[in-house]
């Protein structure tokens, strides 16, 4: 299969599996790893999210206008918005002072991903199933300490496999918020997370780049703003009737199978 073609496909698989708790990193570095795709600097599966993260500006983007317009006079548009930035601050602080580890290390063992997908799966099924009365139903509405929890959870997913939604869903689950603002938030915490990370990637490796890189960047790009842009507004219509637990399951097979790849091609 030539690179561009891959390219495509690791776009379609970004933008079906960025905004669910399935870990979209651990699927393209999986994937790359058994079709034999290799980015310089591993960037093309940092970069290509930014592909996703326009297609929840482009679903949000009437909200996004109102908070923009709206927090110098709003309180509670205020709050949300410094909620978003205290959820934010860890990951941002851990990124940067554990990016060599995570690129160097975690990006380059695919049986960490494995493991991980398989054990999120079981959490996943654990939080799907465990009887909850949600106390907080507006992600826009969380105390600031929810923020700050859930920022934390997030930096579980400097782990490949780990999935950063899954993470923040999780810990919002935790703390009481309902599934359908649990997702929702998560969308929104991607905003500032995924855009940092691409920025701060793109400085780290910028003598290493070159142009052929750019152009399965773009082919990676459009394939993933397009299936995002489908998939994210069924999504939360999904979680607030079924829940999570099919992609508990997905993980749960995907890492099994994973397992058995690395095994039979002498990698484990």
């Amino acid at each position: 299969m030539g690179d561009w073609l891959i390219a495509l496909l690791l776009g379609i698989v970004e933008g079906l599996t960025e905004f669910i708790p399935v870990s979209s990193t651990g699927h393209l570095l999986l994937l790359g790893h058994f079709l034999g795709f290799e980015s310089t600097g591993k960037t093309f599966e940092v970069v290509i999210q930014l592909g996703a993260l326009l297609a929840i500006v482009t679903v949000y983007l009437r909200r996004l206008f109102e908070l923009a317009t709206r927090w110098p006079h709003d309180r509670q548009a205020r709050h949300f918005l410094i909620g978003l930035l205290v959820a934010f601050l860890p990951a941002m602080v851990i990124g940067v002072f554990m990016y060599d580890t995570i690129k160097n290390v975690f990006f380059e063992t695919p049986v960490i991903i494995c493991v991980s997908l398989i054990l999120g799966g079981f959490v996943l099924l654990w939080l799907d199933r465990r009887p909850m009365t949600p106390v907080h139903l507006d992600a826009a509405k969380y105390p600031m300490r929810m923020y700050l929890i859930i920022g934390v959870a997030q930096c579980l997913a400097m782990v490949p496999g780990v999935s950063r939604s899954g993470a923040t869903i999780a810990g919002a689950l935790l703390l009481g918020a309902d599934k359908r603002s649990a997702a929702e938030f998560s969308f929104f915490l991607a905003l500032p997370t995924m855009g940092a990370a691409v920025a701060y990637d793109l400085f780290q490796n910028r003598a290493v780049l070159d142009f052929s890189d750019f152009g399965l960047i773009a082919v990676g790009f459009i394939a993933a703003t397009i299936t995002a842009f489908l998939t994210v507004k069924a999504v939360l219509a999904f979680v607030t009737r079924h829940g999570f637990a099919v992609f508990a399951w997905w993980r749960i097979v995907v890492g099994t199978v994973g397992l058995a790849g690395l095994w039979l091609t002498g990698a484990l």
